[in-house]
């Protein structure tokens, strides 16, 4: 009976990939092509995200909106009894598809106060294996999903100064499963679990937060911004649990549902921008997130069993400092070209080191182009190319370890209108 309240405990841990690996920086495709960077510079309507408190900067009522494939592979390498036996398998290729929506400006011609709102993709992604490969009873496969609703209001106090605050309201799904080792009255055939179980979770979540921003015009060549997005936490109430069983076993794992707790943590930023030469705008910025607001992972079933009891997973993250650097070039008055990088570390600590979303240091790069067909309209296009360090670790939890490495390509499409 302690395997099966071992395995209960296993399929569970997937749920942490919201607090690792999951974040997402592509809420403008501009800043995406300068290395993430956006903080000080308010470009286009996508500022709601970046820094609120640029969006008094624009200069009239802006329409954005903007797709994203993303397509990411996971490489995983495992070595036994001092090499005798070893496995190797890459994650089966999938492409996720955040988007971004943002509409706002000044309420009128040289008014000092604007409103907006965006719809964007703050937090997702996820991972196929195998089904029957060496970590499938851990996890099989995961996917996560959220979208944020920031209605935004910024006030510029002068031309110095200009501020912005919005409430962020987030709604998220997540799906889930793995292989349980358990097999019915007859055992196991030949070594096999021919009827081995299988779980699978599926919730949704909602949570609350803000993001605040302050925007700073030194000059016409200096500008600063800092901002703060709040931590968010996701409340899953109701999340379905489905257990498939030998019947046998099936008032072991009955079919339930459960509630948990899950925080999309907070980040403080702040950015410079540069422009030396009129053609040629420099930034800089440096994300804080608050890991550390993910210490465990706590899961209450509605029905407890012997085999499925309430659970409290410690996880230990820790927080994280992220350096950004892009650069802006206009070649004519129709196109500009971006490209940038940045360092982004993990939060995951020795021993947390899971399958269902492993994580290690990633360096990024990007580039992308704009161009201004007709007055008022701008196309985008942006590229970010991601590579983690190959990383040797165990999770301790689930008694599991090997080296893993993950590659993504990134690519976006995007258009606004100036109104």
């Amino acid at each position: 009976m302690k395997k099966h309240v071992l395995a209960a405990s296993l399929l569970l841990s997937a749920i942490t990939s919201f607090g690792a690996g999951y974040q997402l920086n592509l809420q403008g495709l501009r800043q995406l092509a300068m290395g993430g960077t956006g903080t000080a510079w308010p470009w286009d309507a996508s500022t709601i995200f970046y820094n609120p408190g640029g969006l008094a900067r624009l200069k009239s009522i802006q329409a954005y909106v903007s797709g994203i494939d993303i397509i990411p592979s996971t490489a995983f390498g495992n070595q036994i009894m001092s090499g005798n036996t070893s496995t190797s398998i890459n994650s089966q290729a999938r492409t996720f598809t955040p988007f971004n929506i943002y509409i706002g400006g000044p309420i009128q011609e040289n008014s000092k106060f604007a409103l907006g709102l965006g719809v964007y993709s703050v937090a997702g992604l996820g991972l196929n294996w195998d089904n029957n490969w060496l970590g499938k009873y851990i996890v099989q496969s995961i996917n996560l999903q959220t979208i944020s609703f920031q209605p935004t209001l910024s006030y510029c106090i002068s031309d110095f100064l200009s501020v912005g605050a919005g409430f962020v309201h987030t709604i998220g799904t997540f799906d889930y499963t793995n292989a349980l080792p358990v097999h019915g009255v007859q055992g196991p055939y030949q070594g096999i679990n021919y009827d081995e179980g299988e779980a699978h979770l599926h919730g949704n979540a909602a949570g609350e937060g803000f993001n605040l921003g302050v925007q700073m015009r030194l000059s016409e060549r200096l500008q600063l911004g800092v901002t703060y997005r709040s931590q968010i936490n996701m409340d899953l109430g109701g999340g379905t649990a489905t257990f498939t069983v030998p019947q046998s076993l099936a008032t072991s794992f009955p079919n339930t549902h459960f509630d948990s707790q899950l925080p999309l943590p907070q980040v403080a930023s702040i950015g410079v921008g540069f422009r030396p030469i009129e053609e040629l705008t420099l930034q800089f910025d440096l994300n804080y997130t608050g890991w550390n607001s993910f210490d465990s992972l706590r899961i209450n079933f509605a029905e407890n069993t012997p085999s499925l009891q309430n659970m409290h997973e410690p996880r230990h993250y820790r927080n994280t400092l992220t350096p950004r650097i892009g650069g802006n070039y206009k070649i004519s008055k129709i196109v500009s070209v971006m490209a940038g990088g940045a360092y982004d570390p993990t939060p995951v600590t020795n021993g947390f080191v899971s399958p269902d979303l492993p994580d290690a240091d990633r360096i990024i790069v990007s580039c992308g182009v704009a161009v201004k067909p007709i007055r008022r309209f701008t196309i985008l296009a942006a590229f970010e190319g991601t590579s983690s360090v190959k990383r040797a670790g165990t999770y301790d939890y689930g008694n599991f370890s090997g080296t893993y490495q993950t590659e993504a390509a990134t690519f976006g499409l995007g258009v606004y209108y100036n109104f």
